[in-house]
């Protein structure tokens, strides 16, 4: 057992700052097991969003040592316990309390994305798909909406550009369902004009910080943006596009 040192943020949207404590650090801790310690020994008025302590439910995102990470999987034997471990809220959502922040705006933003459209079944009723189709956006679907790739996109955080981007969680979204093998929708347009996929210039930041390890820039945003660029830029088809007027 040794003692650790932590600086947590205390406070809400009007007023704050970082607050010190200590705590008993033991083997296999994580840093929300120390957050609940020093909630239950000196100050049991701390906000924390949490739920499942197990990596699933994406609710313990905070920022340790200045970094977008889980809580529940942030091991402190991977921190330097000689300094204080610093603990924030996500600093591209609005503050609640202490290490709560205000996570509304994503459901707003997913509200905006035209939802899936199958086409027809089969002549016998069944919907048939190659395996390699199927495996394609499989990787999408390991997403727990924890949001750090929302906090650490500098278009959200250092711009604050919500009402022009949807940011790189609801790309993952969108090319679930554009790579889908039995959706219909065209959703283009909308990634182009409403949705700004031409804001990202693929830092790969986002996928840095993904716990699921979802290669999102590569996997979702670089074939969005292809598929705009088709449809929007490709010369050919702007020639096609002046013909027909």
């Amino acid at each position: 057992m040794t003692q650790a040192a932590f600086k947590i943020w205390r406070g809400d949207a009007q007023d704050g700052g970082f607050k010190d404590y200590s705590t008993t650090v033991t083997e296999g801790m994580v840093v929300l097991d120390a957050l609940h310690q020093i909630q239950a020994d000196s100050a049991n008025d701390m906000a924390i969003r949490w739920n499942c302590k197990a990596g699933r439910c994406g609710s313990c995102s905070a920022e340790v040592n200045g970094s977008p990470r889980l809580t529940c999987m942030t091991r402190l034997s991977e921190l330097p316990l000689d300094e204080p471990v610093t603990v924030e809220p996500m600093k591209t959502f609005p503050l609640i309390k202490d290490l709560v922040t205000d996570l509304s705006w994503n459901f707003e933003a997913k509200k905006r994305i035209k939802k899936f459209r199958p086409r027809p079944p089969d002549p016998d009723g069944r919907y048939r798909m190659a395996q390699d189709d199927v495996d394609r956006v499989q990787e999408f679907r390991k997403c727990i909406e924890c949001f750090l790739c929302q906090d650490v996109c500098h278009v959200l955080r250092e711009h604050h550009m919500e009402q022009e981007f949807i940011g790189p969680r609801f790309f993952v979204y969108v090319a679930a369902l554009e790579m889908h093998p039995l959706d219909t929708e065209n959703r283009l347009e909308e990634l182009k004009r409403a949705e700004g996929i031409g804001l990202c210039n693929i830092t790969k930041c986002c996928t840095k910080v993904c716990p699921e390890d979802i290669k999102i820039t590569d996997n979702a945003i670089i074939p969005l943006k292809e598929r705009v660029v088709d449809q929007f830029y490709d010369p050919i088809r702007r020639l096609f596009r002046v013909l027909r007027k």
